[in-house]
């Protein structure tokens, strides 16, 4: 590192190259912290600073990878304020599974790493953090229990429509999308006409204990 540099810029700069170096290595080796290792090494990082840089090797990679395609996506967007919400959520999706399928024989190898039952939770960490990217491009700001709602079915759609994308190519994964969000856009105008229960309130507590934690 340069002792000029600042620390945090060092590290962005050094994830971003350290990524690239794992998008090239990823679909021979696996999601692995072998290979991890093996792209530090091919970005020009010693041992050390590969352990500095991704402290917790593939999770750390997916994340970048995930949060890569997140901004890719946001990028290639454009301005929601002429569209309708569901053209701008069929937009979103789109745009992060074209970001995603750019990078298709190293995000086969993420998926199937964040499948994994340990790995589980970052991946559904991720598809939340996805969902909750897309719907503030949308302009949503639900604070009741749409939030939730709305980021756990965008982030499923996300999930499985990538799988379609990967399997099947693009036509197929459209279509896909298409149909799942009619599937959505019904369902929300029939709870539009329904009074809001206990039960229902109590999954948005619990969803928000998941995202916030318990407060004493």
């Amino acid at each position: 590192m340069d002792m000029q540099e600042d620390p945090e810029a060092w590290l962005r700069r050094a994830e971003e190259a350290v990524l690239t170096a794992a998008l090239a290595r990823a679909p021979a080796m696996g999601w692995t912290r072998a290979m991890a290792t093996a792209a530090g090494a091919d970005a020009g990082f010693t041992p050390g600073e590969t352990e500095l840089i991704l402290p917790h090797g593939p999770a750390d990679l997916a994340a970048l990878l995930s949060r890569r395609h997140d901004a890719a996506a946001l990028a290639a967007l454009p301005d929601p304020a002429g569209l309708k919400i569901r053209q701008r959520i069929r937009a979103a999706v789109l745009a992060r599974l074209e970001a995603a399928a750019f990078d298709a024989p190293a995000v086969r190898r993420w998926s199937g790493w964040l499948a994994l039952p340990p790995n589980a939770p970052q991946g559904l960490s991720l598809a939340w953090e996805s969902a909750d990217a897309l719907w503030r491009w949308a302009g949503d700001t639900a604070a009741d229990e749409n939030h939730y709602s709305k980021r756990a079915i965008l982030a499923g759609i996300l999930v499985s429509a990538l799988a379609v994308r990967l399997r099947q190519g693009e036509a197929e994964s459209e279509a896909y999308v298409d149909a799942r969000i009619a599937n959505v856009m019904a369902f929300e105008a029939w709870k539009a006409k329904q009074t809001p229960g206990k039960p229902l309130r109590r999954l948005a507590e619990g969803l928000g204990r998941l995202r916030y934690g318990v407060r004493g």
